[in-house]
């Protein structure tokens, strides 16, 4: 048997570079005439030798007496995995590092030094602290004892030397709370309050709607202070809860958990000791296309003036300049608008800019000299039939996709299934591209902005896969944004 050489995983079937060689946009003037077909990029995929079957082994199912319970269990744990609202950690830090500032009424600043334990040593300011907060609204009691569910006033200055924006909770945050949050939202936190339960005190549970400033999750640190009891207990709008019982304020590593904004909480009695905590909004930011911009960044007064000149000699035209970044997406699925909050570097540099001179920048997909419209996607995956030669080629390929799908190919592998050479290839790619609704960029009237002191500029590249011949094959498309007068 022939031993099998690998074949290189891409290999441009195009005999003429990526849309940064086209001659007729390397002087800025727009397209003209029709585009040739070998200026689109498609890559090959590998042929991968067919691998030996495997022995597939199952997991032992287990034995248990009661299915049904079995069934129950897993069904609560999957439901469990679904409905998440809360989620908690430790802060790997030194909580003898850890300082609380405070001013009270009188207009004397404090400091608070931890770890603490109150039935050991109560520090002086620590009395000063308790003395100086309110019973929360929620109270179950009328006067002032030592029982009540205590918070600082948030007019009175207070710090800490922990700065919960230099620590990892809000990824975390991110990820588990909000996995589906799209590129170009962000979090941000601010402190809320401080709240305080003493011995033989609890806290009633704290409605959602006291918390209704916009927020879309709350953050709670457990500060270093010995107690007993005080069970931290979330309830999510369902009425499923979530029971923390916590480490008690001891020295090391502190306590945190989050919670969605639909949640309220509350803290059973606490039995010895002192429990102290601080809360954080978690508020949702975002810069995407639609709506009030709010960038992360602001291109600088040189940038700007760079781009002025530009856009008073572009002033009636259309003109268009290309991504320069990757982006990780499918064409074929999202439209090229989407990338708006994804974008990165100069390309975000770029459209804020823009921006800033009160245009209309759009993300259009183009490849090969053609460019189709902001509202649709490049779906060239499949064509129905038609009489056309192309069409035929292209029917023909979609027939080998669905044979190869099936296990094999139905009824004869004719020939047309299979491109003879690249330029059936190209032209059938040409038909299929026109069929999705991608017209010419001579067409479209849209003038390219290339450099012209750098032949080989840095262009972002998307794949669309596409199948022919029975095999799946990949269209490098280009993100254009075309500034609109």
């Amino acid at each position: 048997m022939m031993p099998h050489v690998p074949q290189p995983p891409h290999t441009p079937i195009s005999r003429a570079p990526s849309p940064s060689g086209f001659s007729r946009v390397s002087d800025g003037l727009p397209f003209r005439t029709s585009p040739s077909l070998s200026d689109f990029q498609i890559e090959k995929s590998a042929k991968s030798p067919p691998s030996s079957a495997r022995r597939r082994t199952m997991m032992p199912m287990p034995q248990v007496d009661d299915e049904f319970a079995f069934r129950e269990a897993v069904s609560k744990l999957l439901a469990a995995r679904l409905r998440l609202s809360t989620i908690s950690g430790l802060i790997p830090m030194d909580s003898s590092q850890l300082v609380l500032f405070f001013r009270t009424k009188s207009g004397i600043t404090h400091s608070l030094d931890f770890p603490i334990d109150v039935d050991q040593n109560s520090p002086p300011a620590l009395d000063v602290l308790i003395a100086a907060c309110r019973p929360h609204q929620t109270s179950d009691y009328d006067d002032y004892s030592d029982n009540e569910s205590l918070f600082y006033p948030p007019n009175f200055p207070l710090t800490t030397s922990l700065e919960i924006a230099n620590l990892p909770i809000l990824d975390a945050v991110r990820s588990s709370l909000f996995p589906l949050l799209p590129q170009g939202h962000y979090l941000t936190v601010m402190r809320d309050k401080l709240e305080v339960v003493v011995k033989g005190g609890r806290m009633g549970p704290q409605p959602r709607s006291l918390r209704n400033d916009g927020r879309v999750a709350t953050i709670v640190v457990t500060l270093p202070v010995r107690f007993r009891g005080g069970s931290f207990i979330v309830r999510d709008s369902e009425g499923y809860e979530e029971r923390y019982f916590g480490r008690g304020g001891k020295n090391g590593d502190m306590e945190w958990l989050a919670f969605s904004a639909d949640c309220e909480y509350e803290v059973e009695t606490v039995t010895k000791g002192c429990r102290i905590t601080i809360l954080y909004g978690v508020y949702l930011k975002t810069f995407g296309p639609t709506g009030v911009t709010e960038p992360l960044i602001n291109p600088s007064d040189n940038f700007l003036d760079l781009m002025s000149p530009v856009l008073n000699m572009s002033l009636g035209r259309r003109v268009g300049i290309y991504v320069s970044n990757d982006y990780g997406v499918n064409p074929s699925e999202v439209l090229a608008e989407s990338l708006v909050p994804m974008l990165k570097g100069g390309d975000s540099v770029l459209y804020h800019a823009i921006k800033l001179y009160k245009l209309s920048p759009e993300l259009h997909w183009t490849a090969g000299g053609y460019i189709w419209p902001v509202d649709r996607t490049v779906e060239i995956a499949e064509q129905g039939q038609n009489s056309s030669p192309s069409a035929k080629l292209a029917a023909g390929s979609v027939a080998g996709r669905a044979g190869s799908v099936n296990g094999g190919f139905s009824g004869s592998t004719a020939g047309s299934a299979y491109p003879d050479s690249d330029e059936d290839l190209l032209d059938n790619l040409r038909y299929r591209v026109q069929q999705s609704g991608a017209i010419p960029l001579g067409e479209a009237d849209i003038t390219i902005l290339n450099d012209w002191n750098n032949p080989t500029p840095m262009i972002g590249k998307e794949r669309v896969p596409f199948v022919v011949g029975g095999e799946l094959d990949k269209l490098v498309v280009n993100a254009l944004m075309v500034i609109c007068p």
